[in-house]
């Protein structure tokens, strides 16, 4: 079937500016060849796609269909041309994250990073703070902690916080630090987050008899379903505050770590790390400000 891309780039440029001149000083063409392309798609559907104004031009309920479908396929075409015309090679990029930063911060931006570097064939493993970066064939690894691993080097991301979060029905009625007595308070493996929270807050630590979780996603996810209070990197959770399904009652927080990108001190920089750690941090420094 023979499509007519002259005549469908007529109608979209004409269709935006809602004017043939200016459709027609864009494509670079006359006026008249615009207005003879337009009037051929018309006959060719059988159908009017614009009525013509005094000064200007108004869409029908045709020409309305048509437009999103010519505006999305053209810009699929475009898409696809520039990915076929990077003449860059592909180059594999491996990472491992700890699953609680993948999940809470990663994911929701790696249509951006894979829309910003289409050359890098990115390969996302998820780990719990503990990796081998040599075993696992790693080219970074993003952690938790104070940015100290022997042989790495270490970029900081961000910092992460950590506060009381829990549902909104555990939290009404707590007014003070010392209401937390009453609930269960829920444990990540790092044992004393609860004792330095309370005494940040300046209160006495209750026994702590909570379930143990070893990781802050199924941590919060135990929160969100009622079990408790958690101990939480804030900014890693605000979908879940968005969404209702945490809230946050003290405004107290924990600093005992940040992210970090972190890799081998002998592994050599590629140009996939190079544009993927660039990526990150621009987007981290970005989020922070707007978290701020």
């Amino acid at each position: 079937m023979h499509l007519p891309l002259n005549a469908l780039r007529a109608f979209e440029a004409a269709a935006r500016h809602q004017n043939l001149t200016r459709a027609a000083e864009e494509l670079h063409v006359t006026q008249t060849a615009v207005s003879q392309h337009i009037r051929k798609l018309e006959d060719r559907l059988g159908k009017p796609l614009f009525r013509r104004l005094p000064r200007g031009l108004a869409l029908t309920d045709e020409g309305q269909a048509l437009l999103p479908v010519v505006v999305e396929s053209f810009g699929n075409l475009q898409r696809a041309l520039e990915k076929l015309g990077d003449t860059r090679p592909r180059e594999v990029l491996t990472v491992g994250a700890v699953g609680t930063f993948a999940v809470g911060w990663l994911l929701p931006r790696l249509r951006d990073f894979q829309q910003a570097c289409p050359f890098v064939d990115l390969r996302l493993l998820t780990h719990n703070n503990r990796v081998d970066m040599a075993g696992e064939g790693l080219d970074f690894a993003i952690r938790f902690g104070d940015g100290a691993w022997h042989g790495t080097h270490a970029e900081r991301i961000m910092d992460a916080p950590m506060s009381v979060m829990c549902t909104p029905a555990l939290a009404h009625g707590l007014r003070t630090a010392a209401d937390l007595a009453r609930q269960p308070l829920l444990r990540s493996y790092r044992t004393d987050e609860w004792a330095a929270w309370f005494e940040a807050a300046g209160a006495p630590c209750p026994v702590v008899r909570g379930a143990v979780f070893d990781s802050s996603l199924t941590l919060a996810e135990a929160a969100a379903q009622g079990a408790g209070m958690a101990l939480l990197p804030v900014r890693m959770f605000t979908r879940e505050l968005r969404q209702g399904r945490l809230v946050q009652p003290f405004a107290q927080e924990l600093h005992r770590g940040a992210y970090w990108l972190t890799r081998l001190q002998s592994r050599p920089t590629t140009g996939a790390m190079s544009a993927f750690s660039d990526w990150l941090l621009a987007q981290a420094h970005a989020s922070v400000e707007e978290f701020e």
